[in-house]
């Protein structure tokens, strides 16, 4: 009789869904909404005490300790946050992410994939009124990622800059000022107003240009034929063989770049783009191009 028990249960087990916060519930009457008490005053003061400012909804303001030193006034520097206000914020996006996009269509690996490419996927965004100036791509996933990208984000790590390079890929950082970063984030907005592609400027501190002009970070601004070099070392340094990229059928895919004062890849500096005449209108003036060009 306990073996048909035990054959039944786990027959049971095998037919019914995994046990998973979607499906779970608290037994029969095991909660009771908790309801209002009579309390000392019987219920004639609605919950806001006897007499007072309480109960006339006149609130101190937001700091004030009852005649207490208030905390702001005994702890008045806090070193850690200073300018926590100007600090860069790089929202994180894994190689894990990264392959479910590819491998839901989300994204298309034909095509170099960058800022806008990202955020017209519709599950990433970013918001430069908070700060954030661009994805930062960390190496979680790396062990399951296997696909071929010309990628171009904000920041990298070096796990994952190894990751997307034994796969024949090949990845940049680029820097994005915050004008550019509202055009890049959402391009149908930007296009309806009916402005010029802005120029996208160059690093405004020196931190930032030497990141971004270093080969081992593979920095838009860093020489190519260093980038190569670097290349190699970190295939040794993780022990890959490094795909040639002359001889891969996708090589003239792998080697597109946008120019450094570029923010769309395939438009330049200075059109404007008309969606409703679908009409690109770029600038004749001499002065005009050169002060567009790179």
């Amino acid at each position: 009789m306990s073996k048909n028990i035990t054959e039944y249960a786990l027959s049971m087990l095998r037919s019914l869904p995994r046990v998973s916060l979607s499906n779970i519930r608290d037994n029969p009457r095991a909660y009771r909404p908790t309801k209002r008490g009579r309390g000392q005053h019987g219920g004639d003061k609605h919950g806001a005490g006897n007499k007072g400012s309480g109960q006339r909804q006149n609130y101190m303001r937001l700091g004030y300790e009852t005649g207490n030193n208030p905390f702001y006034l005994r702890f008045p520097l806090e070193p850690y946050y200073k300018g926590q206000h100007l600090r860069r914020e790089y929202p994180p996006i894994t190689l894990h992410q990264l392959q479910k996009l590819i491998d839901t269509n989300r994204l298309d690996t034909s095509e170099p994939i960058d800022l806008t490419a990202i955020c017209n996927s519709g599950l990433f965004t970013i918001l430069p009124e908070r700060r954030q100036y661009g994805f930062q791509l960390k190496d979680e996933g790396a062990d399951i990622f296997k696909a071929k990208v010309n990628i171009e984000v904000q920041w990298a790590s070096e796990p994952a800059i190894a990751a997307i390079e034994r796969n024949g890929g090949v990845i940049t950082v680029a820097y994005y000022d915050i004008h550019s970063l509202f055009a890049a984030v959402n391009p149908i907005k930007f296009f309806r107003k009916g402005e010029p592609i802005p120029r996208r400027m160059i690093p405004y501190t020196d931190e930032l240009a030497a990141y971004y002009s270093d080969p081992a970070n593979r920095g838009y601004l860093a020489d190519p034929e260093k980038v190569s070099w670097e290349r190699f070392v970190l295939s040794q340094k993780y022990g890959y063989v490094l795909p040639c990229l002359e001889n891969d059928p996708d090589y003239e895919m792998l080697i597109q770049r946008k120019d450094p004062r570029q923010i769309f890849q395939g438009l330049e500096p200075g059109w404007i783009i008309n969606l409703k005449d679908k009409k690109i209108l770029k600038p004749k003036s001499k002065e005009l191009n050169e002060f567009y060009s790179s």
